[in-house]
This record gives C-alpha cells, structure tokens and sequence, in this order.
C-alpha cells in the first residue's frame, strides 16, 4: 500500500474549489489513487467523481467507512478540520489535510494523539515547500552560500479575498484571517530553511469591520470581520535567527519581497512559498550584485498532491514523510502564539517545537525518496 504497485487509496471529502488543483495532479503519480468522493452537497460530490476514472460519489459518512479508502484527504473548510481528521482516524484511516491542521492547538493535538493511538499518519498542507523554489533556497542555506543567517523578512499582502471568491465569509472568521489563511505557507517554508521558532512578538488590526462578496451570486452582500485582518511580528528562531513576518489583507499593492533570508556573508531571495518553483537569487558579498541560483533542491514540475504522494511512500516504506503533522502543528502553535502576542503587547514562547523536514534531493519523484 502506498507503492506503485498498490497505490494508497484516496476518499476525498470537501469537493470546493481546491480539490481540483490535487485531482489535476493525482494521476501524475504512481503511488496514489482517488477512489471515492464526499461532500456535503450530494451534487457536487457526484459531478466531481464523475471527473475521476474509476471514484464514486459517497456521503462522508459511507466514504469514512469505505474499506477501499486508505486514506481521507481533507478539503473541508479550517472549522471543520479536526472534525473530520478524527473521524477519519476512529476509522483506522490515515489523514492528510489542507491547511491549517485544525482550527486551533487544542483540536490539532487531539488529531494527532488519536492518530498515534491508532497507528495511522498525519500530514498537511502546504507540500508547496516541497518544490524547486524553497528547496533550492534550503540547500544553498545548507552550503553555507551566504554564511550563517541572521535574519529573514516574509510578506504578503492583498486587499482581500472578497474581490474574487464568491462565498468569502469563512476567511473572515475564527480559525481565518490573513495569518491562518496565508501564513502556514511562509511559515513553513521559514521552518524548512531556518528551523523551528521558540518566542515570538507581534501586533495585530482589523481596519475594516465588514467586508462585502465582489462575485458571485451574493455579490453586493455585506458581512462582519471576527479576525485580525493585518498582522505582523518577528520570530526567533531556535537557532537565533529573527524572521519579520507580515500578513495583511488590507493593502492594495506591494512590492515586498515574498521572502528574503540574510547571513553574514550575503542575502538570498526566496520566491512566493504559495507555489512551487520560481527562481532563487543570491547576493554575496564576494560579487555585489544579485545573481540567480541554479536549481538545486526540490520536485520539479510538482503540484498540490506530492505531498500525499510523498505521505504514501513513507506508509510503503516504513521512513518519515516531509509535509507532517508535527510540523503543521509547530506552524498553528506559531500563529496561535503570534496572536496571543498580538493581543497581549508581550513575547511569547511557542510551546511545541519540531524537526527540519528531510530535504528533497533534486530530480527525486515523491514516490522514490
């Protein structure tokens, strides 16, 4: 199970607008198969499965109990996360979730405890950090291209979700905001490249009490904001290093680096952690000029899905999968305690810690390393 001659089993449960990115990557894969599909809107359920060779439309409920399910991957909405994870997981299943890992700390531990009580994995979103991009920064940080790092900047701003989903409101909620959304992808890449965080300060706002729907048949309509819609703080890594991380969705325009780490003998400029490739560029101290870095680390060509295929080489061979559950946990542990921070006005020190995920050599395929 979880090889290319027995592919995991996949029941996909959340039919919403991701699972389309991880049903266009599935068949790329020889360790993988999706082989039902749930969703609270039966319909939606059935058009999806009519999409995949050989899947069929169940109701969660029939799928969680499915015997040709290995494993259920979880697309559901953040507030219903854990929810699902631990059904999966009462059922002897193995999970791998979009992120975060669950609406707050209290929940994912929960997850994750049931889940070693049961024998079964866990593993979450991002795997972005599996591609060229973030792996080729980490193996040049690994060489020592720019000395020892000292510090990293990440950043990401936009006015707003609103403007183009057309049922936003969930982003605006308790377990949303720009932080929850969007953070996990440049925390853990930041954890990736520079290792996990031990105390953190910040300071948070919500400028617009409201937001209104920009498409869709709900267009026009207004709704109220229950999160902290811009955030941001510094970090200190285990090792020393100081990350300055900016999460807004209040700004119209920026021309921020996405992520930038600094060492003593140059700088590295990291591309957007919320895909996969894109170049590196290396300024040393030696030259004077930013100049870019060749591949060297990462999937090529990979897409949301290598890391559940990555999740089924681990099952097939027994070793540790890279987008996991610990990890995912010390990245929600981070934003939980960056808020708390935030409201607060104190430093707070993270409670969990976890391990550097093994990199990812380039030119491997996740179902071989």
């Amino acid at each position: 199970m979880g090889d290319p001659v027995n592919p995991l089993r996949i029941g996909l449960v959340g039919a919403g607008q991701i699972s389309g990115a991880y049903l266009k990557t599935f068949p790329q894969l020889d360790n993988v198969r999706v082989t039902a599909v749930a969703d609270l809107d039966p319909a939606r359920a059935e058009a999806t499965a009519d999409t995949v060779p050989g899947a069929r439309a169940l109701t969660p409920a029939e799928l969680l109990a499915a015997p040709d399910v290995d494993l259920v991957l979880n697309l559901t909405i953040p507030a219903a996360h854990a929810e699902i994870a631990l059904a999966a997981v009462a059922a002897g299943k193995h999970v791998y979730g979009e992120k975060p890992l669950a609406a707050d700390t209290t929940e994912a531990r929960q997850v994750l405890d049931a889940a070693a009580r049961a024998g079964v994995r866990v593993g979450c979103a991002p795997d972005t950090v599996l591609g060229t991009g973030v792996q080729t920064a980490r193996a040049q940080l690994d060489a020592g291209a720019i000395g020892r790092p000292v510090a990293a900047t990440a950043f990401m701003v936009t006015p707003g979700h609103e403007r183009w989903h057309p049922a936003p409101e969930f982003y605006y909620r308790p377990g949303g905001g720009p932080l929850l959304d969007m953070g996990p992808y440049y925390l853990t890449a930041l954890v990736t490249m520079l290792g996990p965080v031990r105390r953190v300060v910040g300071m948070s706002a919500t400028p617009q009490p409201t937001r209104t729907v920009g498409s869709g048949p709900n267009a026009g309509t207004s709704f109220p904001v229950q999160v902290a819609t811009h955030v941001t703080g510094v970090l200190e890594h285990a090792d020393g290093v100081l990350s300055t991380l900016m999460m807004s969705f209040d700004i119209w325009a920026g021309q921020l680096p996405r992520i930038e780490v600094y060492g003593l003998e140059g700088s590295l400029w990291v591309p957007d952690p919320n895909g996969f490739d894109g170049q590196v560029s290396r300024f040393h101290a030696s030259r004077q000029e930013w100049t870019p870095v060749p591949e060297s680390g990462g999937y090529r060509g990979a897409s949301r899905g290598y890391g559940v295929s990555d999740l089924a080489r681990a099952i097939a061979t027994g070793g540790p999968h890279r987008a996991d559950g610990e990890l995912a946990y010390h990245v929600l542990d981070v934003m939980e305690s960056l808020l708390a921070a935030a409201e607060s006005g104190q430093a707070v020190e993270v409670g969990s810690s976890c391990a550097r995920p093994a990199a990812v050599p380039l030119d491997a395929r996740p179902e071989e390393q």
